[in-house]
This record gives structure tokens, sequence and C-alpha cells, in this order.
């Protein structure tokens, strides 16, 4: 574990950041999406490709999701690609904390927003989510993604490998948007989890071209 917070303060000191401004005008894509917009609402902060999530190191699995953003070639990676996660908390809950405005009401204190560094790779620290209370579905963390020429989509979750409340469909989609799909294996590494999810831009999202 402490060679994972050294590896992540170092990428924070020295990984791209951006400005904070805005890529070109955002136009939603790929069918209707309630809540998307929320990817927008980072604000002026700037973003770098390591995001930690609030309450990482609090009771619960801590885990850690990786992964490479390619251009829709499939091969070339792909720089600038804003990604917003956000999760259930280890109640199964989307809880907002007394501050949260906007999107964070409904989408609760559990997200974050990450920038693609020059090599197209991501990184983001958090907790297990846990599942809905009264609801079979598994474990997942919402991707949405926002591409520098301002459209934006959202993926599939992401989902974990052994939960017990994954489906046949969870684990074999059908043209699972951003490419492979959500299903991660995950490793451990001492007290972590460690799982990766690439992306494909455009990937079976209706109307990308």
């Amino acid at each position: 574990m402490r060679q994972e917070f050294i590896l992540l303060l170092s990428t924070i000191l020295f990984s791209y950041c951006s400005s904070g401004q805005k890529p070109a005008t955002p136009v939603l894509i790929g069918g209707p999406c309630e809540g998307c917009e929320a990817i927008l609402e980072y604000g002026d902060r700037a973003l770098s490709s390591v995001d930690t999530l609030p309450g990482f190191g609090a009771e619960g699995q801590m885990i850690k999701v990786s992964g490479t953003i390619y251009k829709p070639d499939g091969k070339t990676p792909a720089s600038g690609v804003i990604l917003y996660v956000y999760h259930t908390d280890q109640n199964g809950l989307y809880t907002p904390d007394e501050n949260t405005k906007g999107w964070g009401r409904r989408h609760g204190y559990l997200r974050g927003w990450v920038k693609t560094d020059a090599s197209g790779y991501y990184t983001f620290y958090t907790l297990m989510p846990a599942g809905y209370p009264n609801r079979p579905d598994p474990s997942h963390i919402h991707y949405t993604i926002l591409e520098p020429n301002g459209k934006y989509y959202y993926l599939e979750s992401c989902l974990f490998e052994g939960d017990p409340r994954l489906t046949d469909q969870d684990r074999n989609p059908v043209s699972p948007r951003g490419g492979a799909g959500g299903l991660m294996k995950m490793k451990t590494r001492d007290d972590l989890m460690v799982g990766t999810r690439n992306v494909i831009l455009g990937k079976n999202v209706p109307g990308y071209e």
C-alpha cells in the first residue's frame, strides 16, 4: 500500500493536468441519458489522470481501477478524455453530503473526474460499492465519457467478477459500449483490490461518427 500511495502522489505531481477549461461545446450522443450532464460539473478544477474518491481508506474494501482509453481505431491512446465515475456507499445508497449541489444530490458524494494523460491512461481509487438494498443488481460503478470534441455519453457500468448477483447478460454483454464491457477481474495486492478497464471511444455507441 505504501508503494501505491507513493505512486499516486508522484502521478498527481508530475502527470499532465488540464487548465480546467471545458472542451468544445458539449453534445450528448448515444441516446437519452439521465444525469450524464453531471460530467460537466467539475467546474474550474484542474483534472489529473489520477483521482481518489472521498472516503478512500475508511472502513470497506479499497480498490484501484485503471485503464487506457483508445481512439476509435482501438489502437491509438486518446489523451484529454474526461471520465466521470460515481457509485453507491457501503449501504448501497447514493448518499449526498450536506454541501452537495447539482447532480451530486442524486449521484451522492462518491464521485470523481479523471482526465487521460498522453498515454490515454487513467486511475481512480475508491471503496468497493455495495449493491442496492432491496434490488438484485450487482455492485457497480457508473462511467460517463466526455471527449475533447465535446461528445459525451454513458458506458455500461463497471462490474466485478465473482459477484453472485451477476447475470448471464452481465457476463456476456451484446455490443457493449466502449468495447469489451465493464466486467473486471480483480486481483488482490496487499489490502487493495486492483482491476483494469480499457475503453474504445465511440465503440457501439449509437449515432457516433
